[in-house]
C-alpha cells in the first residue's frame, strides 16, 4: 500500500539528513505544506532549532505578484519563521532528490489573520459573533481568493499533485491559543448550529432556499438555549433536524452544500488549469456533508466525480472510509487515503499502525497518509518504519 507522510518545509530546510531520513521510513510520497495556517511546531531532530512559531497563515513560497495585482484579498507572506525566501521549493528539491514524490499541502478556508484584518470576510454565527479563523466561503471575494490560492499554492515546481485541506466550511470547532470553549459539551448537532453563518451573503442564500434569515437566526438561538443549560452530546443529522425541524435543517444544508460544492469544483478546476497533465488533486474530506473543519464535509459521490480522490481522517478508527470506497470510479484510479496520526504525544498509536492499515485496506483504503513525520519522536518513527516494512 502506497504511503505518504506530512511535513513542513522547515522540517527539511537546514537539516541535511532530513530527506533521507523520511525516505528511510518506507514512504513513497511527502505531502509538503505550501500554504498553511498559524501554528507552533516541534522540530525534534533539526540541527538549528526545536520550535518553529508560525504567527499567522501564510504561503511558504514567493507569491506571484502579477496573479494578485488588483485583488481585494491576497495571500500573506511568511514571517521570519520561514528559513529562506522559498522554503517550499528548497524542501521539495531535497525530498525529490531522495527519491520521494512531492505533493503540496494547501490549507484554504482557515486563516485567522485574514479574519483579524478583514472581519467582514468571516463566518458570523446566530449570536452575531465572528469567527476570524473561518472565512465565509459563500462570499464572492473569499471564493475568488481561495480558488486563486488553490491554483498558485498547489502547482509548485517539482510537485506532482496536491492535497487541499479546509476546502469547504470552517465553523466553531478550532484549536485556538488557550482555548476555553469546552465548558459546555457540544455534540456535532450543536456544532452545526453554532457554525451556521449569518453574514449578508449567507442571509441572502437562506432566502434563496425559502427561509427568512432573521427568523432562522432566532430559531437557532432558541434551539441552542437548552444546550447552554445542560450541554448536549447529540450527534448525527437527525439530531440537527430535532433541533431545527427537518425542513428548516434541510434548507440550511442545501445552501451550505451549494456554496461548498461551488468552491470545491472551482478550486479543483483552477488547479487543473494551472497544472501539467497527470497532476493529482485530492481533498481532505469527511463523508457527512454538514460537518465543518479541516476535513470538509462532502457528498462522497459528488466529490469523487470532481477530484481524483480524498484523504480521510482515521484518528477515531477507519469507519469514515467506507462511504468513499463505495463510490470509487472503476479502474482503480480513485485514491481513498486513510490518514493516521503517528505522534504518540498527540494521542496517536504508531505501535498499531500495521493493524490499523490492514483494517483501513479492508474498508477500501488504497493509500496511507501519516501525520506527521516532522513532529514525531525517533521512537514513533521507528515504529512507523517497522510497520511499513511489514505491509
Amino acid at each position: 500500500m502506497r504511503a505518504g507522510a506530512f511535513l513542513y518545509p522547515w522540517d527539511v530546510v537546514g537539516d541535511p539528513g532530513a530527506a533521507a531520513r523520511v525516505a528511510d521510513l518506507g514512504v513513497q510520497q511527502v505531502t509538503l505544506a505550501s500554504a498553511y495556517h498559524s501554528t507552533r511546531a516541534l522540530t525534534p531532530r533539526h540541527p538549528r532549532h526545536r520550535i518553529v512559531t508560525a504567527e499567522h497563515a501564510a504561503v511558504l513560497y514567493p507569491v506571484d505578484e502579477a496573479r494578485w495585482s488588483g485583488q481585494s484579498l491576497r495571500p500573506y507572506a511568511a514571517g521570519d519563521w520561514a528559513p529562506t525566501a522559498d522554503p517550499y521549493g528548497e524542501a521539495a528539491g531535497a525530498l525529490a532528490a531522495a527519491g520521494l514524490d512531492v505533493h503540496s499541502w494547501v490549507v484554504l478556508a482557515h486563516n485567522s489573520r485574514l479574519g483579524a484584518e478583514r472581519p467582514d470576510t468571516s463566518v458570523v454565527n446566530a449570536c452575531g459573533d465572528r469567527y476570524p479563523w473561518a472565512p465565509c466561503i459563500a462570499q464572492p471575494a473569499v471564493h475568488a481568493y481561495l480558488t486563486g490560492l488553490a491554483a498558485e499554492a498547489a502547482v509548485r515546481p517539482g510537485t506532482r499533485g496536491t492535497e487541499l485541506e479546509s476546502c469547504g466550511w470552517y465553523g466553531l470547532a478550532h484549536l485556538h491559543a488557550h482555548d476555553k470553549t469546552a465548558g459546555v459539551e457540544l455534540g456535532d448537532a450543536a456544532q452545526y448550529l453554532m457554525s451556521l453563518c449569518f453574514c449578508p451573503d449567507c442571509r441572502t442564500g437562506y432566502g434563496e432556499q425559502g427561509l427568512d434569515a432573521t427568523a432562522l437566526r432566532e430559531a437557532v438561538r432558541r434551539a441552542l438555549g437548552p444546550v447552554w443549560a445542560a450541554g448536549s452530546a447529540d450527534a448525527g443529522w437527525p439530531a440537527v433536524e430535532k433541533l431545527l425541524g427537518a425542513e428548516v435543517a434541510a434548507a440550511t444544508l442545501a445552501w451550505r452544500t451549494r456554496a461548498a460544492r461551488t468552491l470545491q469544483e472551482a478550486a479543483v478546476a483552477a488547479v487543473r488549469a494551472a497544472a501539467p497533465p497527470g497532476f493529482q488533486v485530492l481533498l481532505h474530506a469527511d463523508p457527512s456533508a454538514y460537518h465543518c473543519g479541516a476535513n470538509a464535509g462532502v457528498g462522497p459521490r459528488h466529490i469523487l466525480g470532481v477530484a481524483d480522490g480524498v484523504v480521510v481522517p482515521c484518528a477515531g478508527g477507519p469507519r469514515l472510509l467506507a462511504p468513499f470506497a463505495e463510490h470509487r470510479r472503476p479502474g482503480g484510479a480513485t485514491v481513498v487515503a486513510a490518514n493516521f496520526g503517528i505522534v504518540a504525544g498527540m494521542g496517536a498509536s504508531p505501535a498499531t499502525l500495521a493493524r490499523d492499515a490492514a483494517r483501513a485496506a479492508a474498508l477500501g483504503a488504497t493509500e496511507l497518509r501519516l501525520y506527521h513525520a516532522g513532529l514525531a519522536s525517533d521512537d514513533d518513527l521507528g515504529l512507523v518504519r517497522s510497520a511499513l516494512r511489514g505491509l
